[in-house]
């Protein structure tokens, strides 16, 4: 015959310990603009960087790597260089 299984109770929470809404809080909150969120941080770029598939070989994109974090903005960044921008 099945058994019951105990009921976990759960601790009473007053609500009248809620967090004291102060001025740093209110700085992190999420703003809204109607029904849009406006997100804090870096404005979006005017002409923003494009996502492309590109094919490379293995020893050109294995240099890059080898490079350590930010290969992908040195890449770029030779790229501009020999198209002369």
């Amino acid at each position: 015959m099945p058994t019951k299984k105990l009921t976990t109770k759960t601790s009473w929470v007053d609500p009248d310990d809620a967090p004291h809404l102060t001025r740093e809080w209110f700085e992190r909150a999420a703003l809204f603009h109607g029904d849009k969120l406006i997100r804090p941080g870096r404005p979006a770029l005017a002409e923003p960087k494009k996502s492309v598939h590109l094919r490379l070989d293995p020893e050109v994109l294995d240099y890059f790597r080898k490079s350590g974090k930010g290969w992908q903005t040195r890449l770029n960044a030779s790229l501009r260089k020999v198209a002369g921008l």
